[in-house]
C-alpha cells in the first residue's frame, strides 16, 4: 500500500469514529464521550501510520514500534481517564458551552464541529508517521531526547489529571481553586504536557542532522496542538467557565500562575 492510500483509510477511520461520537451526544449522552473517542481515535490511527507496511517509507522496525507504543499509551491513558470522569457524572463545561450557544440546531453544527476533529486527528498522525518513519540507521540523541519528551508528557500530563482529581474528591467547597503540585506552576499543565509529547514526535522526525526534509512536517503537531490548546478549543473556554463559576477565587489564581507555560508563582503569592 501507498502513503496515499494508508491516509486516505485513516481519514474516513476518524471522519466513521467521529460520527460514532456524534451519534452518542446527539442521542441524549454526556459530551465526554466526544473527547474520549478522539483520545482513542489519535492512538488507533498513531499505530496504524506507524506499523502498516508502507511502500518507499521503511524505518527500522523499533523505532516504529516504540513510537507506535507510546501513541497508543497516550491515547488509552487520557482516553480512559476521560471515561472515567464521564461515569461518574461530570460533563465537559466547553461542549455544554457551545450547545447554549448553538440552540436549538446544535445537533447539526456540533456534526461539523466533530469532522473538524477528525481533521485534526488525521493532520496529527501525519507528526506521528513522520517520526516513526525516520530513515536514520541505529539509535540517536533525538530519539533518545524525543522519546523521554514524550514519557515526560504522558507521566506528567497523568499526574496533573490525577491531582485535579483529588483535589475534586477531596473539597466541598465548590470556589475552590486547584493551585497545588503541578497546579502550581500552571493553570493548565495537563495541556502544557500533551503539547510536550507532540514536540518529542517531531524530535524524533527530525532527527540528529535535519537532513531528511520530511521530519520537518512532523512540526505541525506541537504548532497545531499549541495554537488549539491556548487559542482555540483549550484554554479559552475552560478559563471562561472557571471565571463564571470561581469568580475572584479564579480571577487571584490567574494573577499568580501561568496560563500554560510552567514557572513560578509570582512574587508575593502563596500556593
Amino acid at each position: 500500500m501507498c502513503a496515499t492510500a494508508m491516509f486516505f483509510a485513516v481519514a474516513v477511520l476518524s471522519s466513521l469514529v467521529m460520527c460514532g461520537a456524534w451519534l452518542v451526544v446527539a442521542g441524549g449522552s454526556k459530551f465526554g464521550w466526544i473527547d474520549a473517542s478522539w483520545s482513542f481515535l489519535v492512538g488507533l490511527a498513531g499505530v496504524v501510520v506507524s506499523l502498516f507496511p508502507i511502500e518507499g517509507w521503511e524505518a527500522e522496525f523499533w523505532r516504529r514500534t516504540v513510537v507506535a507504543t507510546v501513541a497508543l499509551a497516550w491515547s488509552l491513558r487520557l482516553g480512559l481517564h476521560i471515561v472515567s470522569r464521564t461515569l461518574r457524572g461530570k460533563d465537559d463545561p466547553r461542549y455544554v458551552a457551545l450547545k447554549a450557544e448553538w440552540g436549538a440546531n446544535w445537533r447539526g453544527r456540533l456534526f461539523w464541529f466533530l469532522q473538524i476533529q477528525a481533521a485534526v486527528a488525521l493532520l496529527l498522525a501525519v507528526t506521528i508517521f513522520m517520526a516513526a518513519r525516520n530513515p536514520q540507521q541505529g539509535l540517536h540523541w533525538s530519539d533518545l531526547a524525543g522519546l523521554t519528551l514524550l514519557v515526560i508528557a504522558v507521566v506528567g500530563e497523568g499526574i496533573a489529571d490525577a491531582q485535579l482529581s483529588r483535589f475534586a474528591r477531596n473539597t466541598n467547597d465548590r470556589d475552590a481553586v486547584c493551585d497545588a503540585g503541578l497546579w502550581s506552576l500552571s493553570r493548565h499543565p495537563n495541556y502544557f504536557f500533551q503539547w510536550l509529547g507532540w514536540l518529542g514526535y517531531a524530535v524524533v522526525a527530525i532527527g540528529p542532522s535535519g537532513t531528511w526534509p520530511w521530519g520537518w512536517c512532523a512540526l505541525l503537531g506541537p504548532l497545531m496542538m499549541y495554537l488549539l490548546l491556548t487559542r482555540a478549543s483549550g484554554i479559552p473556554p475552560l478559563e471562561k467557565h472557571m471565571m463564571q463559576t470561581r469568580g475572584a477565587a479564579y480571577a487571584q489564581y490567574q494573577k499568580r500562575v501561568n496560563a500554560f507555560w510552567p514557572g513560578f508563582q509570582r512574587s508575593g503569592s502563596t500556593a
